[in-house]
């Protein structure tokens, strides 16, 4: 079997993967729900549950190669943006495939679902998957406003989701304008900024993700009275996180749209 992975690079299998290690907190979600055996992941990946046991190989950017070595998976699920092309490109060297995911859209990560289904041999759970995750974005009803918004992913310096990130996509699905498309500096998918910047971008809602900085109430209520603008406190997962984890957020992500509607 042949398949490329979403950087293009081509993978051969003489026999379908089963068991994988996941450098990626989405896809150890979605391996595992898709039904490959995960016999390793990152200190990060926190779902699902019945995974606490499975050997933790470090985190996204600290990947304890020689670990993964000794667990000698079929397949690696590694991530173009979270986890470092040293980092992989030992894993490579030392003969152990690595599929390497791309995921900036959310068509992309449908594209994402597809592809480790065909590799694993669970095409039809991945279709039906990719079908209640389309469904389920189907039924959340549009802001007829389409409010501008600045999702900030952490704290000293402040930093906020660029345009080209599957959080500021997913967000365009609710019908919702990410404020930093005005952003004088593109192709910054997290730039910082500061509060004086957040005030000329002018957004109708500032969203405080949970992760990875875990912004709480305090933070909530200091920067709302500091810069007089709306400010929300979200589930980073529900925006972030891909895969699986897309079908689980349908309704928060509908719950979320009617806050802002109202």
């Amino acid at each position: 079997m042949k398949i490329l992975d979403q950087t293009g690079r081509e993978l051969c299998f003489d026999e379908t993967p089963s068991r994988v290690v996941s450098l990626v907190p989405s896809i150890t979600e979605l391996a595992h729900d898709l039904g490959f055996e995960v016999i390793g992941k990152t200190k990060f990946c926190i779902h699902p549950k019945n995974l606490d046991s499975t050997p933790i190989v470090g985190g996204t950017k600290n990947v304890k190669v020689d670990l993964i070595k000794k667990l000698k998976p079929d397949l690696v699920f590694a991530n173009k943006e979270e986890n470092t092309k040293t980092a992989v490109e030992e894993l490579i060297e030392a003969g152990i495939p690595v599929f390497i995911s791309d995921v900036p859209t959310v068509t992309q990560s449908l594209d994402l679902i597809n592809k480790l289904g065909e590799i694993g041999g669970f095409t039809k759970k991945a279709q039906e998957l990719v079908h209640i995750i389309l469904e389920g974005f189907t039924s959340i009803s549009l802001l007829e406003k389409r409010p501008k918004v600045l999702y900030l992913i952490w704290k000293e310096p402040y930093m906020a989701a660029g345009t080209d990130t599957y959080i500021s996509d997913l967000m365009s699905h609710l019908g919702i304008d990410n404020v930093m498309s005005t952003w004088g500096e593109r192709g910054l998918r997290y730039p910082q900024v500061d509060s004086d910047q957040i005030k000329a971008l002018d957004p109708d809602f500032i969203l405080l993700s949970s992760e990875p900085y875990p912004f709480k109430e305090k933070h909530r209520e200091l920067i709302c009275k500091a810069l007089g603008i709306p400010t929300l406190l979200v589930d980073g997962e529900s925006f972030s996180w891909y895969g699986s984890r897309q079908a689980k957020s349908i309704d928060y992500l509908k719950e979320f749209s009617r806050l802002l509607r109202n």
